[in-house]
């Protein structure tokens, strides 16, 4: 129990370290939001233009999340909290910043950046675990914790 919370206080942390859920969006920037609770899940989004932003959070049982951002100044975060999960985002441009973190079950994870400037992380809580980030361009930074 004091992991999963310990999970929630980073991956909150997390989320607005990049800055997705605590800025304004800016005047061109395409936002989305997805907000799942329980059971089945899933989710998908796709986003095209200068600046982007997505969260997706989910909280159990099934899981699965998706995301996929073409333009510059992406930003994507992704919570999961157990069962299930899975997650994955795409990121092409320049200056994208994408994290996951996932608490516990399945787990999977992945992150794919294009562009320079990029940035990534990971964590996950533990069970079945993985990871998986491919980065191209300049500047990469890259953060992956596992329980």
């Amino acid at each position: 129990m004091k992991l999963a919370a310990t999970l929630k206080t980073t991956a909150l942390a997390l989320a607005v370290g990049l800055g997705v859920t605590a800025l304004p969006a800016h005047a061109t920037c395409t936002v989305a939001s997805v907000t799942q609770w329980g059971t089945g899940n899933a989710a998908g989004i796709g986003q095209s233009g200068p600046c982007n932003r997505v969260t997706m959070v989910q909280d159990g049982d099934g899981n699965t999340a998706l995301s996929s951002q073409d333009g510059r100044r992406n930003r994507a975060v992704v919570i999961q909290a157990g069962n299930g999960n899975d997650a994955d985002t795409y990121q092409d441009g320049r200056g994208n910043i994408a994290g996951i973190a996932q608490g516990g079950d399945g787990n999977d994870a992945s992150i794919g950046q294009r562009g320079s400037r990029n940035a990534a992380a990971i964590i996950q809580g533990g069970d079945g675990d993985s990871a998986r980030v491919v980065q191209g361009g300049r500047g990469n930074v890259v953060v992956i914790v596992q329980n």
